[in-house]
């Protein structure tokens, strides 16, 4: 069993920047692809950007590309959001996912939820406008 934490949400104004972190339990996060997904009141849970297991691969919701920035330090067993140029419509919980590569394929970054087996408790982003 794998626990992923995330952390860094918070409130922001538009137009400002937040990192969120997530963080596994165990040392093997280099075994997972990670992915973040982000869920609005009474919306569906969507995609916004995932890595494969040694960073190698990246894959963006197509709207975020150029304002979110995935990355991993396996070292530090922590993945990365790097969020910049805020929205409002930015507002949502934010969860990591972990999917195991042996599983997906090591040079994967899956883009839809049912590719993961570990899910975070979500973290809060509200951006103000």
């Amino acid at each position: 069993q794998v626990q992923l934490v995330e952390s860094g949400g918070g409130l922001v104004q538009a137009g400002g920047s937040l990192r969120l972190s997530c963080a596994a339990s165990k040392r093997i996060l280099s075994s997972y692809a990670i992915g973040w997904f982000r869920q609005a009141p009474v919306k569906e849970r969507a995609f916004v950007a995932a890595v494969s297991c040694g960073g190698d691969n990246t894959k963006y919701a197509v709207p975020l590309k150029g304002r979110f920035t995935i990355s991993r330090d396996n070292a530090k067993n922590t993945v990365y959001l790097e969020m910049s140029s805020l929205k409002p419509e930015d507002t949502a919980v934010y969860y990591c996912a972990g999917a195991l590569g042996l599983r997906v394929g090591v040079y994967v970054a899956p883009e839809t939820t049912h590719a993961y087996d570990y899910w975070g408790q979500g973290t809060q982003v509200t951006v103000s406008s």
